[in-house]
């Protein structure tokens, strides 16, 4: 059975730091809980080095809850051909789970499927099965730990195997687990999508988690990302979940995540007013 979700926000660690020392984990949980969040979503790329203990204390400390996304690299890519690479990818991802477990988190989503990378080639019909099937093996595991998989649809610059709602949901049939849930984010879709309904209302209780992004990663209603349709369509289809804010500034860098994402611009520097502007933002919505 897959976990219970719940309307939940949250925002994601890099609003605040761009590393996980005991200082900034602090500063992070502290923030997002003072400012209101329900749960702050932390990118765990090197989850042998996470301190756990620390976390989970800290989340404590602060009523607050945590869920874990993060992306695989060219090394851990689950589509390669190369069984080493899939077996090393299925390594992290069990790894970033029993983490995940360890200071209570339920959902781990992301782009946990394939290299948070730009293809030069369209995936082959082999690059898709293994990443299915490294889907199903980590559902599996997850299930047992009470966890969800929820699987990030993002922009062709990013991913060859799905860069919309409908083309993740054909993914997720063939996935075939009731742990895993497609993964919607706005800041994708605002590229790739015709409009900002139709993956929703497709997803129905299938879409899992969410990701609140502007088109130019700053202040939300600042870009051209049509919200209230995507809130309107969360309505419609009486969406329980995780909603979380993202945004990235190079104010705040990790240097795992920063480049690939390519954050070359000052969007902000005030990480509270972000973090605080932008829950605002999404309540009154949803």
């Amino acid at each position: 059975m897959p976990a219970a979700k719940q309307i939940e926000f949250g925002g994601h660690a890099l609003v605040w730091v761009g590393d996980w020392s005991p200082s900034s984990a602090r500063a992070a949980i502290s923030s997002a809980a003072r400012n209101g969040y329900d749960y702050i979503e932390l990118a765990i790329f090197d989850p042998w080095n996470f301190d756990t203990k620390l976390t989970k204390d800290l989340l404590q400390e602060f009523g607050l809850r945590a869920h874990a996304s993060l992306g695989l690299s060219a090394k851990t890519d689950v589509t390669s051909t190369d069984p080493s690479i899939v077996a090393k990818g299925d390594e992290l991802l069990r790894k970033v789970t029993d983490v995940l477990h360890e200071i209570g988190g339920t959902e781990l989503c992301g782009v946990i499927f394939s290299a948070l990378a730009k293809y030069p080639t369209p995936a082959t019909k082999e690059n898709r099965n293994n990443s299915i099937k490294a889907m199903q093996r980590l559902a599996d595991y997850a299930a047992d730990k009470g966890i969800n998989i929820d699987l990030e649809v993002v922009n062709r610059y990013e991913t060859n195997i799905m860069n919309t709602g409908i083309e993740g949901l054909a993914f997720l049939d063939e996935v075939n687990r009731p742990n895993a849930f497609l993964h919607l984010d706005t800041y994708h879709m605002n590229i790739e999508e015709d409009g900002m309904q139709k993956s929703v209302l497709a997803a129905g209780e299938r879409l899992g988690y969410v990701h609140i992004g502007e088109s130019h990663r700053g202040y939300l209603g600042t870009g051209n990302v049509d919200f209230d349709s995507f809130f309107a369509a969360l309505k419609k289809i009486n969406y329980k979940g995780p909603i979380t804010f993202e945004s990235f500034s190079s104010a705040v860098v990790d240097p795992a995540l920063s480049n690939t994402l390519c954050v070359w611009r000052n969007l902000w520097s005030d990480s509270d007013d972000l973090a605080k502007k932008s829950l605002d933002f999404m309540k009154a919505r949803y």
